[in-house]
């Protein structure tokens, strides 16, 4: 039996590396994950996003930057393609983005 190691349901904050994974909860709940690991004395943040979602992790950024910490500077933007094995054993490419901010 696979294990499955992150979730896409929820703002998931990893304190080892301050990463948060866009799922498909609302986009605010990310906005606050965001601002959170900042609060918490992080410099910088990584936004990681797959497929569809890829547009709620700009727009998470773009909020990040524009309404709550407009000191916020993007870093680094990192685009790739990922292969994804379904369950019924076929091979998908899937896009992801990351998206490093700093304080």
């Amino acid at each position: 039996m696979e294990e499955h190691t992150e979730s896409t349901n929820l703002p998931e904050k990893r304190r080892d590396d301050n990463t948060v994974y866009i799922g498909k909860k609302g986009t605010m709940g990310y906005v606050l994950a965001v601002v959170t690991q900042f609060n918490n004395g992080a410099t910088e943040v990584c936004v990681k996003a797959r497929g569809k979602l890829i547009s709620r992790a700009v727009d998470v950024v773009e909020i990040v930057r524009h309404r709550f910490m407009p000191n916020a500077k993007i870093h680094e933007i990192a685009i790739s393609t990922e292969e994804l094995t379904s369950e019924d054993g076929s091979k998908n490419k899937v896009s992801s983005i990351e998206i490093r901010v700093m304080k």
